[in-house]
């Protein structure tokens, strides 16, 4: 499974909107990774940011 697909995974999960911390400690990669993977997956509106700093599936 590559990061992505485990941050996407983490996020399923959670039902709620998370931080980069959360999904990094819960997924075990690293937050400044999280945070690029993150980037890329919201240009692809496979994620959504509801509110600053947070991160949901759409």
């Amino acid at each position: 499974m590559d990061s992505s697909a485990k941050i996407i995974s983490v996020m399923k999960k959670a039902k709620e909107p998370m931080r980069p911390g959360d999904i990094a400690e819960k997924s075990g990669i690293d937050s400044k990774e999280v945070t690029k993977i993150l980037g890329t997956l919201k240009k692809e509106g496979k994620i959504v940011s509801p509110k600053r700093c947070f991160y949901s599936l759409p």
